[in-house]
């Protein structure tokens, strides 16, 4: 289970934390018209055939709606997890008109799981999101891509060097800097726990017991029902129980790195805090006051932005469209559709 589904990651909805979809208007009769789309017979699903340099493999999707100038991408966190915990967005968007795609990225669960440990890099990654924006026919004049933790990652790395092709960009619950993230980490979660029980935390990661169930005992309380979903685990939406459930443990554990409490993998020194401004399209910056990365450094982000915006989410933690799920869906429909009326 994991920190960038944690923290970085990655990885309403109950009773006691759902609230009413907000009144948007139904969507009129286009929103339904699947007139020249391909995948009707399967329901808006589409298995789209990828290039990558150990050869051909395909992956997920699914869209739901129609709308020629809004469509969403989203991009799921992990890395390894699944599209499975936006569910939640099947409650707002619809009623929202706005057209948007569930994709399971390669290695994911829906999607082909190759072996290859090559395959695991952020370059490849981005250029897998481009060549699905192709297959869905998505562009400048109706594309947002929306990244969640590591998926916001991502979405940074492709806004870099692909923005030409973007309409909006929306970084959920994800900082520009890894470093930045250990540091939050290490000075500001870190001492609020109880310290016994960090200790016995950290001795199980330095002698790799990760897997031994007093971690997990540990840290789901004091870690992922404060700081990932604020709600008794027990509670925590189906969709989000699946996501967890599917992730892919190998992929997880060599990109962030085996450790719940900070990023330790391939993604360890990642920075893009000096290159963020040359990101021009509208963008919004999500983030949480419990969530595992710094709701202060996120709003600096958004300043950093030429066309930046930042929503807080001040019941949130880092699965916010759950926990803090109004705020979060009433700030982030309301930005798509001031892009959108542009």
């Amino acid at each position: 289970m994991a920190v960038l589904l944690s923290g970085l990651l990655l990885v309403v909805a109950t009773s006691a934390a759902a609230t009413t979809p907000p009144a948007h208007s139904k969507p009129d009769s286009s929103y339904f018209d699947n007139t020249g789309r391909d995948d009707v017979l399967a329901g808006g699903v589409k298995m789209i055939e990828i290039n990558t340099p150990k050869g051909k493999f395909h992956v997920w999707t699914k869209r739901v709606g129609n709308n020629p100038k809004l469509k969403v991408l989203l991009l799921h966190g992990g890395p390894g997890a699944t599209h499975e915990y936006f569910e939640a967005f099947d409650s707002y968007f619809p009623g929202a008109g706005i057209e948007y795609y569930y994709y399971d990225q390669l290695g994911s669960a829906y999607s082909d799981q190759p072996k290859d440990q090559s395959l695991w890099t952020i370059d490849r990654y981005v250029d897998e999101v481009e060549q699905v924006r192709q297959a869905l026919h998505l562009d400048k004049s109706n594309f947002c891509l929306l990244g969640h933790s590591w998926g916001g990652v991502l979405a940074i790395e492709y806004a870099l060097k692909y923005q030409q092709n973007l309409k909006c960009l929306v970084i959920s619950n994800m900082v520009d800097s890894i470093p930045a993230y250990n540091v939050y980490a290490k000075n500001v979660l870190m001492p609020a726990m109880d310290q016994k029980q960090l200790t016995e935390v950290k001795k199980l990661e330095a002698e790799h017991h990760t897997d031994d169930p007093r971690y997990m005992q540990i840290l789901m309380p004091m870690h992922y029902e404060q700081h990932i979903l604020r709600m008794p685990a027990d509670q925590w939406p189906d969709p989000v129980k699946r996501a967890f459930a599917h992730i892919n443990e190998q992929i997880y554990s060599l990109m962030q790195g085996p450790s719940e409490l900070g990023a330790s993998g391939r993604l360890e020194h990642w920075d893009r805090s000096a290159d963020l401004h040359r990101i021009t399209v509208p963008t919004l910056v999500i983030g949480a006051q419990h969530d595992t990365m710094d709701p202060k450094y996120m709003q600096a982000m958004a300043k950093k932005l030429p066309q930046g915006q930042f929503l807080l989410c001040p019941k949130g933690g880092h699965m916010a469209m759950y926990d803090d799920q109004q705020t979060y869906f009433d700030g982030l429909i309301g930005f798509l559709g001031g892009v959108e009326a542009r």
